[in-house]
């Protein structure tokens, strides 16, 4: 009796614990030591209750209490991530702090910083950024680059897109840095983006050309299911992209357009006398005596012109950027038109022809359609193997949309269901048996003393019993046989008793047995 006592008030005790218990939720996951051991001291000061597990990276909180507390330590710069950032510049003392301090406290911040944005996107658990930034050597015309190395714990498996996003962002931050100088690791150590100087540019083309197929099948899915109905049409589309770079260069001469550049004149004359060919003193002497008579004498007159002339000249030069579509090609499967028949059952028909036609020139429309460049566009009626369902599902409005119970209102009822459970089975299995088995006991230790104690009962009550009797009734009831029956009913219930609860009948006996005689 003692331990099923203790046994009973030890659940309700649990039962009454654990339902007035407040109900948990998180506050931070994905914690550090440091950070963890900071929000549990904060907690512990504040005398807020609360759980640790996953070795302390999950802390538990009153869920009326997360949004609260999560302010709150906010407030207080909780939690860190892990990592110092620029607060390491808050309480230093600028004026005994030497350059060398100074910078490396600048690259721990900066560390810190971007491995906390990193650490923001999405799928990355942690993340420790490793920073060069070398100096320039006196007397170095070249500085050299700086680089980066990451080390990315992971869920699951990072695209492509978001490698390249990272080392952006990194280069971004960074003064000097090139997305090409950074190196992403992940902890398995899994090489995801290496730090070499070039890099291949067959992994961004083929990331260009899946985004311009995902982005124009949209488009075309988008239009056609305003047509046929939502998820009623199919649409594959495939980009021939060309990645090569071209530079052409040309020159265009206009024989017509002719613009003077110089125009250079020049002009010559001389003339010559006729002495018949005397040579005397008199005609070498200065001032001397000419003759009278008309000499013959020779003219010449000599004129020269030169004009320059600019020929009309165009210069082109064109670059076509690698990545340009030289064609495209679209599959679109429509489904066709369901409608009821006399029966309520839904009735298949095939679309027209006309229709079709008119949703391949909207196709073509989206995708911008080139016949020159050999797109090709087809559109194909089919039956789907599905049928639409005839009765949407809708949301619950009314007094059934204020029903609506979370996660975590369901496991709470959930467990008050078990817990009540519990406390029925408890009830009917442990209370109601011991119960009986204790009334049972009483009703056997008075059945024998009623039948131990019957007989001087009787002889006792048998001389008053004529005298309680009616004059003429005394002599008809024979008292003797009707104490008998009685007595033999006692006995057999007795025996009764006795046989289905044999060990409380032993030890009333005992008892009687140990009892001093009077």
């Amino acid at each position: 009796m003692i331990a099923v006592t203790a046994a009973l008030i030890g659940f309700f005790a649990f039962v009454i614990m654990r339902v007035t218990t407040p109900q948990m939720t998180t506050l931070f996951t994905d914690l550090s030591v440091e950070d963890s051991s900071s929000i549990i001291k904060d907690l512990e000061r504040q005398g807020i209750q609360f759980e640790i597990r996953n070795e302390g990276s999950i802390i538990m909180v009153p869920k009326d209490k997360v949004t609260r507390l999560r302010m709150k330590l906010a407030e207080g710069g909780l939690p860190k991530g892990g990592g110092v950032g620029y607060e390491v510049f808050d309480k230093s003392d600028a004026l005994g702090t030497t350059s060398f301090v100074q910078n490396i406290n600048h690259l721990r911040a900066l560390e810190g910083e971007l491995a906390r944005t990193i650490r923001a996107i999405d799928r990355i658990q942690a993340a420790r950024v490793h920073l060069v930034l070398p100096e320039r050597p006196l007397f170095a015309r070249e500085a050299p680059e700086p680089s980066a190395s990451i080390v990315v714990r992971v869920r699951g498996s990072l695209e492509a897109q978001q490698i390249r996003a990272i080392r952006h962002l990194v280069a971004s931050a960074v003064n000097g840095l090139k997305p090409q100088r950074v190196s992403i690791v992940d902890e398995a150590g899994q090489l995801l983006a290496d730090g070499a100087q070039t890099d291949p540019e067959q992994a961004l083309g083929d990331e260009r050309r899946t985004a311009f197929e995902k982005r124009m099948r949209k488009q075309v899915e988008d239009i056609v299911s305003s047509v046929v109905g939502s998820g009623r049409a199919r649409v594959q589309l495939s980009a021939d992209f060309d990645f090569n770079k071209i530079t052409q260069t040309s020159d265009k001469f206009d024989p017509e357009g002719r613009v003077l550049r110089s125009s250079q004149t020049r002009e010559e004359s001389s003339m010559t006398a006729d002495n018949n060919g005397q040579v005397t003193v008199n005609n070498e002497l200065p001032g001397n005596q000419q003759n009278n008579g008309v000499a013959a004498k020779d003219q010449s007159k000599k004129t020269e012109e030169t004009n320059n002339y600019e020929i009309s000249r165009t210069t082109k030069t064109e670059v076509t950027e690698a990545g340009r579509v030289n064609r495209i090609s679209v599959a679109v499967l429509v489904d066709g038109i369901y409608t009821k028949n006399d029966k309520g059952e839904l009735a298949y028909t095939d679309r027209t022809k006309e229709q079709l036609d008119r949703i391949a020139t909207l196709v073509r429309s989206a995708i911008g359609f080139d016949q020159k460049r050999g797109d090709q566009v087809e559109v194909v009626n089919l039956r789907f193997a599905d049928a639409p369902s005839t009765a949407p599902i809708g949301e619950p409005s009314g007094f059934l949309g204020m029903l609506q119970f979370t996660k975590d209102d369901v496991m709470y009822f959930f467990e008050l269901g078990v817990m009540m459970l519990l406390g029925l089975v408890v009830m009917f299995m442990v209370i109601r048996p011991l119960v009986k088995r204790i009334l049972a006991s009483d009703e056997v230790a008075a059945a024998i003393t009623g039948v131990l104690s019957g007989p001087a009962a009787s002889e006792e009550a048998a001389p008053a019993g004529p005298a309680l009797l009616p004059g003429g009734a005394a002599s008809a009831i024979d008292v003797a046989t009707i104490q008998g029956q009685v007595h033999a009913q006692s006995v057999h219930r007795v025996g009764e008793l006795a046989e289905r609860n044999p060990n409380e009948t032993v030890a009333i006996i005992r008892q009687w047995l140990t009892e001093p005689t009077k």
